[in-house]
């Protein structure tokens, strides 16, 4: 098994279970648990709380609303990854122009902009499924809201990694500022800091790695708010650092939970976002109440 994972170019089974399979839905697997790790890490930093998650900005509400409409009219299924992608700009964007003031982004319209929309596609989802005739259109929509990685391959991994890799690179750029505003607004402007250029870059690169991670495997949740605050439990607050391990912390969440989604109950898949629900919540709960959450 370690030559033909070696030797990507050797025709047999193998080599087709390892490189067509199973190596495609690690990477993405990697990739949307470290895209909506860093997304996480950089709204609970801008907003210094420490319950926000990358969906805040209404991204995941907006990808689903336009997949939904995608399926029920009849667009052939390569789009819905583009739909999605585009839809959660747009509702991120939106948003962001809601919580807009004179002096920035006011963290509180931001999280009432972010979840009216969301109740707002949430519904209109709901009608659509409620609406839809056939049974393979609303699995297909459930399905996408549940969360999964089956089907995906190389195709889908080279069209999100270019914009998760520019989100990647925005959150690096961006932590000296996510340090400085730890300790305040105040304090953040003495250092220099220009905090509505910064509010709006964070909002940005949170999108694009949201986006970029919604587009090839639907809603998984529960990760981009959990693996952060594991990362400051691990290494510190220091957002230099800290990037990075939230990061590998949300990459191996996701694989694992594919991984475990894929067998526990084979040959049927479980939604892997269902799944880290279910499994992560009483972690993060015990986490957040048996031993104090805080962005320090």
């Amino acid at each position: 098994m370690l030559g033909v994972a070696l030797h990507p170019h050797v025709h047999s089974e193998a080599s087709t279970l390892l490189w067509d399979l199973r190596f495609p839905r690690i990477a993405i697997a990697a990739l949307v648990g470290a895209a909506l790790a860093v997304a996480g890490a950089l709204l609970q930093g801008m907003l210094r709380n420490p319950l926000v998650d990358p969906y805040l900005t209404g991204a995941s509400a907006g990808a689903a609303l336009a997949v939904a409409l995608a399926v029920a009219l009849g667009v052939a299924a390569p789009l819905y990854g583009l739909c999605a992608f585009l839809a959660a700009l747009a509702t991120a964007g939106c948003v962001t122009a809601l919580a807009k003031t004179g002096s920035g982004i006011s963290p509180e319209r931001l999280i009432l902009a972010g979840v009216s929309l969301s109740a707002l596609f949430a519904g209109v989802v709901t009608l659509i499924l409620m609406l839809s005739a056939a049974s393979t259109t609303t699995m297909t929509i459930l399905g996408w809201l549940g969360g999964s990685l089956a089907g995906r391959g190389w195709s889908d991994f080279a069209w999100a990694a270019p914009y998760a890799v520019l989100g990647f690179a925005g959150a690096l750029a961006l932590a000296p500022a996510m340090n400085a505003l730890r300790l305040g607004d105040l304090r953040a402007r003495a250092l220099g800091i220009n905090l509505d250029r910064a509010q709006w870059a964070i909002v940005a690169s949170a999108s694009l790695l949201t986006a970029a991670a919604v587009s090839v495997s639907g809603i998984v949740g529960f990760v981009g708010m959990f693996a952060p605050h594991v990362a400051r439990r691990a290494v510190g607050s220091d957002a230099r650092v800290m990037f990075p391990a939230a990061a590998l912390i949300g990459a191996c969440s996701v694989v694992v939970a594919d991984t475990v989604a894929r067998s526990v109950a084979a040959p049927l898949e479980l939604p892997v976002g269902v799944l880290l629900s279910l499994f992560g919540v009483p972690a993060f709960v015990y986490l957040a109440f048996a031993r104090k959450v805080s962005l320090k």
